[in-house]
């Protein structure tokens, strides 16, 4: 938290001056030199790097900028002048740095040297790679495979990905938690049930095409604002833009182009949503139930008069199934209930369906907002449905665009790293290696934690990212590290997750991947896969943070040979000194979505690697698309009672997923803090309660009802009734490793159930 707090709405568009502000401060903050501006000039470029930070596709054609606000900060944040070297170990002991804020531990810099934990002093201590890669083997050869888990954050490249995944299988086991456990493997269950395909249908220039884009539970302006631009076109076309959200989210109301001279010198800005429904956490299923309810009712009554179909029967009858049973359930659900659920006026609904209805070719765009409820699948084939009623797949201009977190976490899951086995091709890795995989299916995110809780775990190895900060139920995971034999962190920066030490504990720094990655073969390429199913070629050409460092590839490799009995047929050490190698055997593993790898690595704007329900082909056991009646009403997975409150986690917009820049939402008007409770003004009276005071956040759940979070400054905020909305990971104590998503198991944290008690 910063010296001062402010609490002021902010009146100004997403984008402009805003953006160009945020970027400045973060340079002075990372004493960013020329080559982070350099750096911009390559982002996202057909010939430069892949932004570190979100998975909006790199396009064929670039803008003179093409990066956003955040992308730019992650660049900064990566490439800063700060070291954490091993002095910076010998004058702060592990005990001390657990009080660092997430800010402050990363913006003591990049990581330089290997480290153990040397528990007697309660420091990392630098070690040698050769000494790291040994006792690491050492101790992975007397754990049971079953019980090791191997994590993955979702910015490693395909490549790294790839030999990830493999040496976890020739190891024995398939616990391959990752981030799209945490975020998005409800699409991948939910699109998969209902159409045969788990990712997006749709292409970049389809945002050309449509006339129509309804949006659920996703926020550009933090998280993707370089999806900002597109939109704005869009409304500049006439698109018709149908948000439900639960927050009014400044990047979904209107957008100040910052590479526009005439915006930006005028202070003009492009609205962005036609409709904006403020749908209550957990209120999509009837939202959408009650738009289906008007389009059903529309088509009934144009079929009554003879008039045209509102409906495209022609569609349904020759790629679906199912749809007689729920345009019965539509027209016999209950307006009352509709609203209730919803939080929205049987009105708004209708206006809403009336555009979905005369519209050609739309486009579903949505988040997690949508996916990381108990009753998240339920979400998604409620918007199947939706989608259905009019033949919005797989044509120009319409299908279903999700939009990702992390840089590569869609082709994390491409090319194996997954703990079900029928996702992964195990004849054709037995055949291409020499080995038996494991069958049984591993532990996802939940799955892990549930272990670690239960004291099953030996070895916890993470490839970056910042695990224990981001899942859950803090109160019961963070005790049980101590109780695990090995943790290994590979990472580039410090992070709260390092310090949550095993009984033995190894902190591996690696290259970032807008460095140069030099191997005995020359500079390296590494590729990534983004939103759009498409792969792109990146490469890296700032000098590396230190010459100690290790790629990632060349990190596995080490272990790997440490650990597992030589097998010709797996060339760990040819791998890393070529990484077109890695890719040769990523094309025999997968020749479908790979064919030609090395050749098209940098075609512009990426190559496809296609997804069957975009050509209306439908993988499901039916061989078509699938209605779904929905069992439930709302998403939530728990019962309204007096006193309890729907918490939502959010992002700020100095923030990307767990790496917090700075302490201002500059959209939400929140300067100095994090440590804040968003609450509607009724229901502040209605508990007696004042703007500015302050409160504890308390669990509502069986399984975590002594949770807490304590100390948030209440603010008065436009947000549903019932509702509260903090910040992620914070908040992250009060959700409940039990609380998650039935059948995906993403943790349920977009509508948690909390009291909020006054302090004393």
């Amino acid at each position: 938290m910063s010296e001062k707090v402010e609490i002021k709405a902010y009146t100004a568009p997403a984008g402009g001056w805003g953006s160009m502000k945020g970027l400045s401060q973060t340079i002075r903050s990372q004493r960013a030199g020329p080559e982070t501006i350099a750096e911009w000039a390559r982002q996202n470029k057909p010939d430069g790097f892949m932004c570190v930070s979100c998975a909006w596709g790199k396009p064929a054609h670039p803008t003179v900028a093409e990066f956003c606000e955040n992308g730019g900060k992650a660049t900064a944040w990566e490439i800063t002048r700060f070291r954490t070297t091993p002095a910076f170990f010998q004058k702060h002991r592990v005990g001390d740095l657990l009080s660092w804020s997430d800010h402050d531990l990363e913006q003591a810099g990049r990581l330089t040297h290997p480290m153990r934990y040397d528990a007697g002093s309660d420091r990392y201590l630098a070690v040698s790679w050769e000494e790291a890669f040994a006792e690491i083997g050492a101790k992975l050869k007397t754990c049971d495979p079953k019980k090791v888990i191997a994590y993955a954050s979702g910015r490693a490249s395909l490549e790294t990905s790839y030999m990830w995944a493999l040496f976890a299988r020739l190891h024995g086991h398939q616990n391959l938690p990752d981030s799209s456990n945490m975020c998005h493997e409800t699409t991948s269950v939910g699109l998969r049930s209902c159409i045969g395909s788990p990712v997006g249908t749709i292409h970049f220039t389809d945002y050309e095409k449509c006339d129509a884009i309804f949006y659920f539970g996703q926020n550009p302006g933090v998280n993707s604002p370089r999806f900002l631009r597109p939109l704005a076109e869009c409304h500049q076309r006439g698109v018709d833009i149908v948000v439900f959200n639960p927050l009014k989210e400044r990047g979904l109301e209107r957008f100040t182009d910052p590479q526009s001279p005439v915006e930006m010198l005028t202070g003009k800005s492009t609205p962005i949503a036609s409709q904006y429904h403020q749908v209550k956490a957990g209120g999509d299923i009837a939202a959408l139930l009650g738009m289906i309810k008007h389009v059903v009712h529309l088509d009934d009554r144009a079929h009554e008069s003879g008039a045209p179909a509102v409906i495209d029967h022609g569609f349904i009858g020759q790629h679906t199934r199912g749809f007689d049973a729920v345009a019965q359930h539509a027209r016999e659900a209950d307006w009352a209930a509709i609203e209730h659920e919803s939080g929205l006026t049987r009105d708004a609904l209708e206006s809403a369906a009336a555009i979905y209805a005369r519209a050609k070719a739309v486009i579903c765009v949505y988040g997690m907002g949508l996916t990381q409820h108990v009753h998240g699948i339920t979400n998604l084939q409620m918007l199947v449905n939706f989608m259905l009623l009019r033949g919005n797949v797989g044509k120009p201009g319409a299908g279903f665009g999700p939009v990702r977190g992390h840089s590569n976490v869609q082709g994390q899951r491409t090319v194996g790293i997954t703990e079900k086995t029928e996702l992964v091709p195990v004849e054709q890795l037995k055949k291409q290696f020499g080995f038996d995989p494991p069958t049984d299916e591993g532990w996802d995110t939940v799955g892990a934690c549930e272990a670690l809780v239960k004291r099953e775990v030996q070895a916890f190895v993470a490839l970056g990212g910042n695990f224990a900060r981001a899942i859950p139920d803090h109160r019961l995971t963070e005790p049980a590290w101590a109780d695990v034999d090995l943790t290994v962190h590979i990472a580039t920066k410090l992070n709260r997750s390092h310090l949550l030490t095993g009984r033995t504990c190894y902190l591996l720094p690696c290259l970032g991947r807008i460095e140069l990655d030099r191997q005995k073969t020359g500079s390296q390429t590494v590729t990534m896969e983004d939103s759009f199913s498409r792969i792109y070629g990146s490469r890296g050409r700032v000098e590396p943070a230190a010459d100690t460092l290790l790629s990632e590839p060349a990190i596995i490799a080490g272990i790997a040979r440490a650990t597992l009995p030589p097998n010709p047929k797996v060339p760990w050490e040819e791998w890393v000194a070529d990484y077109s190698l890695v890719r040769d055997a990523i094309e025999t593993t997968y020749p479908d979505q790979f064919a030609r790898f090395n050749e098209r690595l940098h075609v512009p704007g990426g190559f496809w690697k296609g997804v069957p329900a975009a050509h209306r082909q439908w993988t499901t056991p039916s061989g078509r698309a699938e209605f779904n009646v929905p069992k439930v009403m709302n998403s939530t997975g728990f019962e309204d009672q007096v006193g309890r409150m729907r918490l939502v986690t959010l992002r700020s917009n100095d923030q990307f997923n767990t790496t917090i820049y700075g302490y201002d939402d500059r959209f939400r008007g929140i300067k100095g803090t994090r440590q804040v409770a968003l609450m509607n003004r009724l229901d502040l009276v209605e508990m007696g309660l004042r703007d500015g005071e302050t409160v504890h956040l308390v669990g509502d759940h069986g399984d975590n009802a002594d949770a807490r979070v304590e100390g948030l400054r209440v603010v008065a905020y436009d947000i549903p009734r019932g509702c509260v909305g903090g910040y992620y990971p914070e908040c992250n104590p009060l959700i409940p490793v039990a609380h998650h998503a039935e059948e995906s198991h993403v943790p349920a944290a977009k509508s948690v159930p909390v009291r909020v008690e006054r302090a004393a």
